[in-house]
């Protein structure tokens, strides 16, 4: 038996940097929505207690380091059930390094995969307690679609009870030769912004109810315009990688986008369109620069979910 697993990418439409939580990470408070740009995860039982990961992308590493290996031992030794194997394939589709969250999105689809195809029968509750162990977004990743992302990351939530996302276009661009290490932006950006950091709880709090209350919050629940959008490491990464100036300046200009960032650490930057067709045709606009820029580009759609086993229904 063969079990197929898919595996979504993330972009930020909110990324706000709070303060320095007590465990040296930063706090956060974020908007995350999932992409319909999807890596596929193939999953087959083995009898030899091995599990082993092969890529259509070699220069992607496939030992102990990659999420999905640590996923994989992670949950067999929460079962206690040392002699399970498994051979994972993965076709690569969401551009490495990109800040898009590939990586987690694919270790969690190796929770919900190896869970299902091992029996194992461990609750949603669960595997996002395994995924939070393992990463920052992999509880979002898990669950997915349109959510409030507070603390580091893991902490959900939902803008509205069965939330569907919007009908808008993304034009997702990255330049291939291009990477941000993630380390180093929330880094500078503590540098460059540590004054404005906020300390108490209460402060954390009152930014995180402005973000339920806001006008991204009301704009994705369909109750008003789209607002300017924020992400805190655009303005500590953009004015030192090159691209990403570049890139942002590129999608401002073509079409009427309704608004234009960067993900996460970067370098991925995307533009929303009204709808895919809006989004295709400023792609097409664009095709000649972004060729002599260096630029790859995806047209996509947004997902009411995250990680899905395929025939399986999403659920919002």
């Amino acid at each position: 038996m063969t079990l197929t697993a898919l595996a979504p990418a993330k972009i930020n439409l909110h990324l706000e940097v709070l303060g320095l939580r007590s465990d040296g990470y930063h706090e956060l408070a974020m908007v995350m929505q999932s992409l319909d740009l999807v890596d596929t995860l193939r999953f087959t039982p083995t009898a030899d207690g091995q599990i082993s990961l092969s890529c259509d992308r070699p220069e992607l590493p496939s030992g102990a380091d990659n999420l999905i290996v640590k996923a994989a031992q992670l949950l067999r030794s929460r079962s206690g059930l040392p002699e399970l194997g498994a051979a994972i394939e993965l076709e690569k589709r969401i551009p490495i390094g990109a800040g898009l969250a590939g990586g987690s999105s694919d270790g969690a689809a190796a929770l919900l995969g190896l869970n299902q195809l091992w029996g194992l029968g461990f609750s949603q509750e669960a595997l996002l307690g395994f995924a939070a162990e393992l990463g920052s977004d992999m509880p979002y990743c898990l669950e997915g679609g349109t959510r409030l992302c507070f603390g580091r990351g893991e902490r959900l939530e939902p803008l509205a009870p069965g939330q569907v996302p919007p009908s808008w276009g993304v034009l997702l661009i990255k330049h291939p030769a291009v990477s941000v290490s993630t380390p180093w932006a929330y880094g500078r950006c503590r540098e460059m912004r540590a004054d404005f950091y906020l300390s108490r709880e209460e402060d954390f709090e009152q930014r995180r109810q402005s973000l339920r209350l806001g006008p991204l919050s009301q704009a994705l629940r369909g109750e008003g315009s789209l607002p300017l959008l924020r992400n805190d490491l655009q303005a500590v990464v953009a004015p030192e990688v090159e691209s990403v100036t570049l890139g942002l300046q590129l999608l401002r200009g073509a079409g009427h986008p309704l608004a234009v960032a960067m993900s996460g650490s970067g370098p991925s930057l995307f533009a929303l369109h009204r709808d895919l067709e809006a989004a295709g045709a400023a792609r097409a606009e664009l095709a000649s620069a972004l060729q002599a820029a260096g630029f790859e580009s995806w047209c996509c759609g947004l997902l009411p979910a995250g990680v899905t086993l395929e025939g399986a229904a999403p659920s919002a």
